[in-house]
């Protein structure tokens, strides 16, 4: 199992300016915004001109950012993490005709740090442990697999003896995903000062990067992940215009 079964706490981060730059612009596409923009955004936060434009210069020369004529654009290095992001937040499916996907691990003599990157990678891309070394998921994304994987990883398409319901219950914590799901849509609807509102969506959208997209029938009743979805997409959509508009004026 990936998890925890018991329902994580809402995970409510302190605000930064380096945390919020990078917020505005993984939720923004392309991912460059002028910096009166960026002014407009942060302002309501709490985060000075000074503060801003002090963090926005630590994240030029550490790589974060690539500045042009008072614009600011995430580096190519973090492109792939709005590409990860963007599939969490709308994510390509297909119908589901009750096949699994699998990987099995082939690769041997590995060190921990390569076990522990290709757990990572084999995660982002919602798959789930039975046992070490066979990972699963329904076979219902649209997502691009990575070649370089095929050096490591075989794959298959599979149909358990195991009901599906079953086994989705097994490898994902699904209760508790869910629970955590509705705590911070509870947060959000409560939250009444800009920096709590923008605090809450982050938590959301780093908690959407957990949800496994399963199908319908595999899922708890009254699930909870498209609410989560439209609350964050909503919110990005208003500052955005927020945003591009001030800088326009």
């Amino acid at each position: 199992m990936n998890a925890s079964e018991e329902p994580a706490a809402v995970d409510l981060r302190p605000l930064s300016a380096r945390s919020v730059v990078l917020s505005l612009l993984l939720g923004t596409h392309p991912p460059e915004l002028p910096v009166r923009g960026l002014l407009r955004a942060v302002e309501p936060l709490g985060i000075g001109g000074s503060t801003l434009r002090a963090a926005l210069s630590r994240m030029v020369a550490a790589g974060d950012l690539r500045r042009a004529d008072g614009v600011y654009r995430l580096s190519d290095r973090l492109l792939e993490r709005q590409r990860r992001q963007d599939a969490a937040v709308h994510p390509q499916t297909r119908d589901w005709t009750g096949a699994w996907e699998m990987a099995v691990v082939t690769a041997t003599g590995r060190g921990p740090a390569e076990r522990a990157a290709l757990r990572t990678r084999l995660t982002a891309l919602r798959l789930a442990e039975l046992r070490e070394g066979v990972w699963l998921r329904p076979a219902n994304l649209r997502r691009p697999w990575p070649g370089d994987l095929d050096d490591v990883v075989q794959c298959f398409t599979a149909r358990p003896d195991e009901r599906d319901e079953d086994l989705a219950a097994r490898l994902w914590p699904l209760e508790a995903w869910a629970a955590t799901a509705r705590a911070l849509l509870a947060h959000v609807a409560r939250a009444g000062r800009p920096a709590d509102r923008f605090t809450a969506l982050a938590a959301v959208v780093r908690h959407l990067l957990a949800d496994p997209v399963l199908p319908a029938p595999l899922l708890p009743g009254h699930w909870p992940g498209p609410e989560l979805r439209a609350a964050y997409t909503g919110y990005q959509r208003e500052l955005t215009e927020e945003m591009l508009g001030h800088a326009g004026r």
